[in-house]
């Protein structure tokens, strides 16, 4: 394949991506689970749940898709509510470690599950198992992460 041949091929697979991502998006959106905590809330609530401990602010930012000072008042919000602690850092007492609360962590759950069989009945019509497990590889692959397939916690999703 050409340079210019493989450029294109990039591009047109990103694009496809993007556009796949903004449709089921759209539709998760629709959904009538949104009602306690807002889709932005939920994943907030769902990267601190896959978290072994608390993590730092700019932790949180590496994984959701805000600017830090929109994710700063949204976990100020979250933690208003109740959803979310904070703690001095140990290591650095000018920093705050951020963890979900119990009532966070079930406010995670309960959405959560809505959410996975939202997504499980709109990727599920789409693709055959063997899809899926391509998608997994390939996304997983473009993300630089190397977890094989089965390894996430399922009560968290």
């Amino acid at each position: 394949m050409t340079r210019r041949g493989r450029g294109h091929l990039a591009n047109d697979s990103w694009e496809a991506l993007l556009t796949a991502h903004a449709v089921l998006m759209k539709r998760f959106a629709a959904a009538p689970i949104w009602d306690e905590v807002s889709m932005r809330e939920y994943d907030v609530l769902y990267t601190l749940a896959k978290q072994d401990r608390p993590i730092r602010l700019g932790e949180l930012n590496r994984n959701v898709l805000l600017s830090q000072p929109a994710l700063s008042r949204l976990v100020e919000r979250l933690a208003d509510r109740g959803l979310v602690e904070r703690a001095p850092d140990p290591a650095d007492g000018r920093g705050v470690r951020l963890a979900l609360t119990e009532a966070g962590r079930e406010q995670q759950r309960r959405t959560g599950r809505r959410h996975a069989a939202d997504v499980a009945r709109e990727v599920g019509a789409a693709l055959g198992d063997e899809e899926m497990r391509t998608l997994e590889a390939l996304t997983r692959k473009l993300a630089g992460q190397d977890r094989p397939s089965g390894e996430a916690e399922e009560e968290n999703r």
